[in-house]
Order: C-alpha cells, then structure tokens, then sequence
C-alpha cells in the first residue's frame, strides 16, 4: 500500500487482514483467494498472493543466479527438459520466494497460446494451490512462475522421509485438501489437471498442503500430459491421448492410494486386493496400526471408484470432497505440528529505507526499547492535533487530563494494566484526542499480549494523525505478533519512508 493511500481506506484493508488471519479462511467462509487485481510485479491481492504479472527475463535471471543449476529445486517432480528453479525477486519490498518453471523454446512454439494459457491459469485464486502470479515470454524463452513452497513435496513425505511418517489425520487432510482445489478448479472452468501424482502435492510454510498451478497448464508440444509409469496413466488417455475430467479423478485415486500404502502400487493390483478383502495388507506399515479401520475402508472405496475403468463410472469432484470432509479428525492441530517440521517463517526482509532508532527497535520487535523511545517523545508529536477553546477548560477537562497523567506514570513505570485503564478514561471522554495515547495504551496491550487490540489502537493513532510514522510501526510490530509477517514488513517500509519523507521536510497526505 502507497503511504498517499486515506486511512480510513487503510483500516478497512488491516481489519479485513486480521478477520481472514482469525479465521484461516480467504472470504466469508470459504477457502478461495479473489483474484489479485494489478499489473505490475509488486501488487499483492487479498490473502497474501502477489497480483498475476508478466516478469521480465532479466527479473528471473536475477532471481535465480542465470538460472543456476545450484537452484534447481528437488523433488519437484518436472520431467527433463522443463526444470523448476527456486528463486527469490530482488526488486520486491520483500523479496519473495518464487518457483519458476523453464520450458525448452519449442515447448510453446505459439507465444499467444502462452500467454493466453498462463493468463487463465493465473487468474485462479485458491488456499490449497501453489497459485500462478506470473509468466516471461521473452524471445524463445517461456517461463511460468509461481508461490514457491518451502517444505517438499507429498513424494517426499511418503516415501524418502528420514524422520517421521505423515500421521493418518495428516494424510486425510492431505487428501481433502486437494480434492478442493481440484473442485474449485473445475468450478472455475479449469477441470484438466496434468499428470496429477505425489510430486504435484506441495507444502508450504505451514506445511499445509497445495497443489501446484503447474499442471493445470495445457499440454505443451514437447511433454506428455503423463509421463510416469503405464501402469498409473488413465485408461482412456491410452486410448485417445486425451485428458478429461474423469482422467483427473483416475489420477486422484492413484494419490489416495499413495498415502494409504506410503507406496507406489498399481492401480489394478491394489484393486484386487481391494475386492479381496485384503485392504489391511494395502495400508502402509509406518503407521503402524495408528489409523481407523472405518476410515480407511470409506478411502479405499473411494480410490476404488475413481480408479474404474469406465470414465462415466468415477466420481466427480465435488462427491470427493464430500467423502472425504467427514472424515477429518484434529482440524485444531496444525499441520506442521503433523509433518513434524518446523514452521517456515522467514525474518522480516531489510527495509528499503533507512530505520531510525525506532525502526529499529520495531523490526526486531524489541518492546522494551519502543518503550524507551515513547517516554522520551513525550507528547510532542501531539502539537497541532487539539486546538481547544478557553470554554473547554472545564473540570471534566481537567479529569481527563488526570486520568492520562495516572496513565502516563504508570506507563514508565510499565504498569501495563493500570496505564491501558487510565489511558481508556481519557480516551473515552473524547473530548481532547491523542494520537501518543494511543501508541502508548498499543504498547501497553503488547506487553500484556494482547496483538488485536493493539492493532486497533495503533490504527486508530494513524487515523488521528494519518503522516505519523510511529503508528506505523506500531502496527507493524502488531501485525508481526499476529503471524502475518508480509503485511508487518509493508508496514515498517512505509513508516520508514513516511520518517524520511519528513526529515526531507517534505509533507504527507492530510
């Protein structure tokens, strides 16, 4: 968000942040992300997905060390020659990771065909897929790129794992999860999935599953839409070279069964066992029996359909959805918690602009030294906020005056509790407004732990004084304690650029 943006504009977008943080999902109720309006590579749409882009090769180049062969990312399932690299963008206030996906030159002989495939791909919004925020057709080089996820793939967990198996409460969420993606897909127009298997299945930072936006691009010139063994492609696309919605649901039975076995198994193998009865010698042995019978049976019998024969005999999306949701058990426990990783949570990127002592201080959300720095500013950044006539000056006034007095030694002396009541009598008088107080009673609710209610006040602070820096990165330290470390990184950038812009002598906006 630009600094020239109106507050109250500002504290619609934070509020609006916090309610998705507080309730894990994107919209009401729903776990879709709308579309990232913008057009260059900066714009960052609700939910945290930068807006869709077209990069330059030279921004990729960079992002990727020329496309070193030290950032080729693992396990990513690609098949030679389309590589997948990791890279961070060196241009971007936070210099996100990205997975960027390279072709040959002929993979899309067609430049148009890209472009309009990767645009349609990217304008998919979803909290379980490693969404699509951009493409480079520049020359012969053709280039997708994507929200990069930092904890391996669902190959990786299920068969080459060193320190722990997927628990099974993990691997139904896993199996849910995608099921949603590929019902929200289909709902969007996009129900051809490419070569779905354990290695399209990400984890990202929290080690929620997604499914990479990879596969839902056409098939391209040089590639087969399933390139993995014979014995795991669908029927029917060996018959026609075709894939159809009903491909995909083949292709989804084949996961399930990857994490009930932990094993690859094949299709017509594991359905004679099914038949058989014999579904217990099918269930992976890691689990080592931690699993529900009843669970497993309603799973196998799903793998069982979506692996049919007849197209018309499989489910569709939405029937897999609905199977699977019942079956979810620990939804309170987080799903990295499960993996048995740690969270991947990046430090705060460095600040564009230079930071002052309280920058600083907020950066490294150092409580201790804000409050340093708050009983020394005093209240001089209140000048020119309250321009009150002699008639104001009644006793009311004076106890108002009384209350933020209390306050303000109990804040030195971080009495947190007795600042934020003093602080509250004065406020709610509201005849004399503070933007100070307010920093301090958000300072105050910090150290009582209390994030939401110091982002109000430090919003609120912004409100009375919209050019002031210190609400800014009171918000900023709110935001980090919130978990949503993206938005408290814009936050303490443009605090950093509205103090500078003031040491200039220049002036905000009113």
């Amino acid at each position: 968000m630009g600094c020239c943006g109106s507050s109250l504009l500002r504290k619609s977008i934070t509020e609006d942040k916090v309610h998705q943080r507080k309730s894990q999902t994107y919209g009401n109720n729903s776990n879709v992300i709308p579309p990232a309006n913008g057009g260059d590579t900066g714009g960052v749409g609700p939910g945290g997905v930068p807006a869709f882009a077209e990069f330059s090769l030279a921004d990729l180049k960079a992002a990727t060390n020329n496309f070193s062969p030290d950032f080729i990312v693992s396990e990513s399932g690609e098949k030679a020659p389309n590589v997948v690299y990791k890279g961070r963008l060196q241009n971007q206030n936070n210099r996100r990771w990205i997975a960027v996906k390279k072709f040959t030159k002929l993979a899309w002989p067609d430049p148009k065909q890209f472009v309009d495939e990767a645009w349609g791909v990217g304008q998919l919004r979803h909290k379980w897929l490693a969404n699509l925020i951009g493409y480079c057709c520049d020359g012969d080089e053709r280039l997708l790129v994507a929200e990069y996820m930092p904890n391996d793939t669902l190959a990786k967990h299920l068969f080459h794992w060193e320190n722990q198996t997927i628990e099974w409460a993990m691997r139904l969420r896993v199996a849910l999860y995608i099921a949603e993606a590929l019902d929200y897909c289909s709902s969007e127009g996009r129900p051809l999935y490419h070569d779905l298997n354990a290695y399209r299945v990400l984890f990202d930072e929290s080690g929620d599953p997604r499914l990479s936006c990879f596969g839902l691009m056409k098939n391209s010139r040089d590639g087969k839409s399933y390139s993995t063994n014979l014995a795991y492609t669908p029927p029917e696309y060996l018959r026609n070279g075709r894939v159809t919605p009903e491909s995909v649901t083949f292709s989804f039975g084949t996961v399930l069964l990857d994490l009930l076995s932990g094993k690859h198994i094949p299709p017509s193998h594991a359905l004679d066992m099914i038949r058989g009865k014999n579904i217990l010698h099918l269930m992976d042995s890691h689990l080592e029996g931690n699993f529900s019978n009843e669970e497993a049976t309603v799973v196998f019998d799903l793998a069982s359909r979506c692996l049919q024969y007849e197209p018309r005999e499989r489910p569709n999306t939405k029937d897999l959805v609905e199977t699977l949701a019942p079956l979810q058990n620990k939804p309170e426990v987080p799903s990295h918690v499960m993996l048995g990783i740690q969270k991947h949570e990046e430090a705060p990127p460095t600040p564009q602009h230079p930071l002052s002592p309280m920058g600083d201080a907020c950066s490294r959300m150092d409580l201790t030294a804000i409050h340093q720095i708050l009983v020394m500013t005093h209240y001089k950044d209140d000048e020119g906020t309250n321009e009150l006539s002699f008639q104001e000056w009644t006793q009311q006034m004076r106890d108002m005056l009384e209350a933020r007095k209390r306050g303000d030694v109990a804040f030195r002396d971080k009495d947190s509790k007795t600042a934020i009541e003093c602080y509250s009598q004065f406020i709610d008088v509201g005849t004399m407004v503070s933007p100070t107080v307010y920093a301090r009673r958000s300072l105050c609710h910090l150290l009582c732990d209390q994030p939401d209610a110091a982002l109000r006040d430090a919003m609120q602070a912004q409100y009375v004084y919209p050019d002031w820096s210190t609400a800014f990165y009171m918000q900023a330290v709110a935001l980090a304690k919130l978990d949503m470390h993206k938005d408290a990184a814009d936050m303490l950038n443009e605090a950093a650029a509205l103090e500078e812009k003031k040491q200039r002598g220049g002036r905000g906006p009113s």
